[in-house]
């Protein structure tokens, strides 16, 4: 079976992107493509510090055990979406630096975005795109783009309080952008499997 992780991208305590994560795999084990096993990887679940291994990914020498806790969640799946923030015209931090920890086990596997933000969150997706063309990630077309103006709701809530977060309430559209998301990480996903398995062997 195809086993795809969502990977919640920031860790901040109060964030959108937990909500916005627990939509996407509630909708993605409902109506997304059969034969796949959906789950989540919380960044924040890691406790990952700032990189501190004493060499790069790419060397495959690893010294700490949150490293290879780390590698081993996310060895584990064929395909990943990314549920991310914008912070800054680019990548959350701690997004940025749980990838740069790995090399091997993102490579010859697919990948898709679920972004939000006040811009949709599309500019860290850019970023992200490059990002995943280097540790050897194949990034799909489609993309769920959550704006937190119309997807979230307000109502009642203290907007002078800078740690406000709006109750997740994504346009229907979205479900349609997520499916076909999934699709194109399962089916990318499966068709790379065989160049992964001739990789080990060889």
């Amino acid at each position: 079976m195809t086993r795809i992780a969502l990977i919640v991208g920031s860790t901040r305590t109060h964030r959108a992107g937990k909500s916005v994560a627990d939509w996407a795999l509630e909708t993605a084990r409902r109506v997304g493509p059969a034969d796949v096993e959906y789950e989540m990887l919380d960044v924040a679940a890691f406790d990952l510090p700032v990189l501190d291994e004493p060499a790069p990914a790419l060397a495959g020498v690893v010294e700490h055990e949150h490293t290879r806790r780390w590698a081993r969640a996310v060895d584990a799946f064929d395909g990943y979406v990314f549920v991310t923030a914008e912070y800054n015209h680019g990548v959350p931090g701690a997004l940025k630096n749980a990838i740069d920890y790995l090399f091997y086990e993102w490579n010859n596997k697919a990948v898709g975005f679920v972004s939000y933000g006040v811009n949709g969150g599309v500019r860290a997706v850019e970023h992200l795109r490059q990002i995943s063309g280097e540790i050897k990630l194949a990034d799909v077309r489609t993309q769920v783009i959550l704006n937190l103006y119309t997807d979230f709701d307000y109502s009642g809530m203290d907007l002078g309080d800078p740690t406000t977060v709006g109750d997740f309430t994504p346009a229907e559209r979205h479900v349609g952008d997520l499916v076909e998301l999934l699709s194109e990480v399962a089916a990318w996903s499966r068709a790379m499997s065989p160049l992964r398995a001739q990789l080990v062997s060889s």
